[in-house]
């Protein structure tokens, strides 16, 4: 615990120096969004790519919820926020950051009006740490800060998981990894006065960083029941939009 606290207070140092932030990265130039490298995420990947250029739809008013298979499997978030305002769902099963970051061409030329970012949890895997995962999200966050400064942009914690249900080797031994990674990140969105959203300690058991089961059937992804918590957390920010 001492180890990760004397990181903690590393990173905030680094951050609030402006240690490759986003300014920095603005000051050098405006990055022009284009069409990255293709991530290597699979046939689902380009079909959700290509589902998405055919849809479009995205304008100034659009809300878009950017993410993973935790983001794709919410399906129809305008229904679950409620909101008058268009969200469109554009998450990917298996996406990372680096995925995210070469699809921001979608996005963030149309300047919608909110993006609610998921991302962190694939990053997670093998011996990447916590403060690497941390350092891949806030990369894909200045990404879309420097192509899309007028959407406001809101970042949501990475989710508790349950091991207990053994299904998911990569993530094995990280349960108490997620909520370091979470406090690098949250630093670092305070600094820089961008709203970053806690869900991960309204889906944990008691004061343990596990994801209560009741909330998942298969230790990582939600059941209706914890995408009932994730949505009355996120239409506290929604309904202020």
């Amino acid at each position: 615990m001492k180890n990760h606290s004397y990181r903690l207070i590393a990173f905030i140092l680094l951050v609030a120096l402006g240690v490759g932030t986003m300014e920095a990265q603005r000051k050098r130039r405006r990055a022009t969004p284009r069409r990255a490298t293709v991530h290597r995420g699979g046939n689902h990947h380009q079909q959700r790519m290509a589902q998405f250029e055919r849809e479009g739809g995205i304008d100034s008013t659009t809300i878009v919820m950017l993410g993973n298979s935790l983001t794709e499997n919410g399906k129809d978030w305008g229904a679950r926020l409620g909101t008058g305002r268009r969200v469109v769902n554009r998450g990917i099963i298996g996406d990372n950051t680096v995925g995210m970051t070469d699809r921001l061409y979608q996005i963030t030329p149309f300047r919608p009006k909110a993006i609610f970012l998921m991302a962190g949890i694939n990053d997670m895997v093998g011996n990447t740490s916590a403060e690497q995962v941390a350092q891949h999200v806030i990369k894909l966050i200045e990404a879309i800060r420097t192509q899309a400064p007028q959407t406001q942009l809101f970042v949501q914690s990475i989710l508790p998981i349950d091991e207990t249900e053994g299904r998911w080797r990569t993530l094995a031994g990280r349960t108490d990894d997620i909520p370091f990674a979470n406090m690098y990140i949250k630093a670092y969105c305070e600094t820089h006065h961008i709203t970053f959203i806690d869900i991960f300690h309204h889906m944990t058991r008691g004061r343990s960083n596990q994801l209560r089961t009741e909330l998942s059937g298969d230790g990582l992804h939600l059941t209706e029941q914890g995408y009932r918590v994730w949505a009355f957390e996120l239409k506290k920010y929604v309904n202020q939009l």
